[in-house]
This record gives C-alpha cells, sequence and structure tokens, in this order.
C-alpha cells in the first residue's frame, strides 16, 4: 500500500490543530479522541477521518499526487501518535495535567514538524531502525 504524501501533511495540520486546542484548554475527552485517531491510522492511514476528509474535499481540487510514499513508515509514525497521545489523555484525565502537557507538546512539535515542512519524525525513526536491524540471512 503507498499513500499520497500530502494526504500525510493534511492529517498533520488538522492534528496540530487539534493538539493546539488541547494544549490550551486542557479537554482530556479530546485528547481521547485524538487518541482514537492515531489508532485508526496506525491500523491503516486510509481509514482515518483526517484522510477521508482530504480525499474528498482536497484531492478532487489538486488532482492525483505526482508521487507515493509506502505506508509502513506512515503507520509507525502513527503508533508513536497514539503512544504519546494516550499518555496526553491519562495525564489530562486522571489530573495529573503536566504529563498531559508535556506528551500533547510533544505530539503537537511532530505533528507541526510534518505539516509545514514535510518531516515526519516516527517515519525518520522507522527507517533508522530498520537500518539498525541486521540483516537477516537468505
Amino acid at each position: 500500500m503507498e499513500l499520497d504524501p500530502r494526504g500525510q501533511r493534511f492529517a498533520a495540520t488538522v492534528t496540530s490543530a487539534v493538539l493546539v486546542v488541547i494544549l490550551l484548554t486542557g479537554w482530556g475527552w479530546l485528547a481521547l479522541a485524538q487518541t482514537l485517531i492515531f489508532a485508526i491510522t496506525a491500523y491503516d492511514p486510509r481509514k482515518g477521518p483526517y484522510g477521508l476528509i482530504y480525499r474528498a474535499l482536497v484531492l478532487p481540487r489538486i488532482g492525483p499526487p505526482a508521487e507515493r510514499e509506502p505506508a509502513a513508515p506512515v503507520r509507525f509514525a502513527q503508533l508513536v501518535g497514539f503512544t504519546f497521545a494516550a499518555v496526553a489523555t491519562i495525564g489530562y484525565l486522571s489530573g495529573v495535567t503536566a504529563l498531559g502537557v508535556v506528551f500533547a507538546a510533544c505530539a503537537l512539535l511532530a505533528a507541526f514538524l510534518n505539516a509545514a515542512f514535510g518531516l515526519c519524525l516516527g517515519c525518520e525513526a522507522y527507517l533508522a531502525l530498520r537500518r539498525l536491524r541486521p540483516a537477516q540471512a537468505k
């Protein structure tokens, strides 16, 4: 499976906006909703609501992508996002607001870098981990 990288940047933009609202308001339930979205997209990036919005409203206006990217690094990045959002959710909903703020801010940094500059930290971590893995015997 390959993905349109513009869709990933769109999703990162929406995610950034959601994380800003979480940081400004401390809404743990919104953090939970974002955590669930990360869970869905870690399973299949095409099934996430932000991707569905992108394909329905944005893609028809801008046309097909010139290039595609593999889904595995994106799925890993979404799993990392899920982890950070889950810890942020636990922090906010349990009253340990500092924990929620720190982990939501880290998730925001990663999402913003992808949205603004196309730098997917989770994707880069995935590729680095793949390079560290010893070659398999044939």
